[in-house]
């Protein structure tokens, strides 16, 4: 058994003895360990104040620690929450079209869209045969004359047309004609004594003109 205990040197691993300084080998100093005991401070001895302090970080430092343990699972527990919502909406199928009605045949049927209301015609008040803008009750005119009247609505909001007419006997002597404006040219073919009517008529009011009809 060896007196002097032997050293490894850390660089070649060749042992040598303890008494030299240097591997003989490679010439590496040797290490010395200290053999002295580290040593104590006021935190580590039970009982003192620096004990009780450290005790006290140590505890909040547990205690935060869990804090942040717990936010960060809440955390992420939201978030996969919300993937899943945001994933379910995705994926929500549209909704199925009603089927289309068809016939036995197989073709589709048309639906008829509503008729709209018609609007209701204003009362009409009086009704006026015009010549050249002059309200006329009674005029002449020769054989062969043709003279073309209007007739007037009150009120000014009626749009439709008049209708024009002449009294049973006067086919013979007279003719009329409607244009696209609803004016009316009544021509003279004969002479007639007493002459005939000419008539304008719109929702049951009338107004009627004497035209006496004379030779040229």
């Amino acid at each position: 058994m060896k007196i002097i205990p032997e050293v490894k040197c850390r660089r070649c691993g060749e042992s040598f003895s303890s008494l030299r300084s240097s591997c003989p080998n490679c010439g590496t100093r040797k290490v010395t360990q200290s053999r002295r005991a580290p040593g104590t401070t006021a935190s580590t001895v039970k009982g003192t104040e620096a004990y009780t302090a450290s005790a006290l970080n140590t505890r909040w430092q547990m205690i935060f620690g869990l804090i942040l343990v717990v936010a960060v699972v809440l955390a992420v527990i939201v978030m996969v929450s919300t993937g899943l919502s945001a994933s379910d909406k995705k994926i929500k199928p549209a909704p199925t079209p009603a089927a289309t009605p068809v016939t036995e045949s197989g073709a589709p049927i048309v639906e008829t869209p509503p008729t709209p209301t018609p609007t209701p015609m204003p009362s009409v008040e009086r009704v006026v045969i015009r010549y050249y803008e002059q309200e006329k009750t009674e005029f002449t005119m020769a054989v062969g004359d043709a003279i073309t009247v209007n007739a007037f609505v009150t009120p000014a909001t009626v749009t439709a047309p008049v209708k024009w007419s002449t009294n049973d006997e006067a086919e013979e002597y007279v003719s009329i004609t409607v244009d696209e404006d609803n004016k009316c040219t009544i021509t003279c073919k004969a002479a007639k004594a007493g002459g005939v009517k000419l008539m304008a008529t719109l929702a049951g009011v009338t107004a009627e003109c004497q035209v006496y009809l004379k030779n040229a």
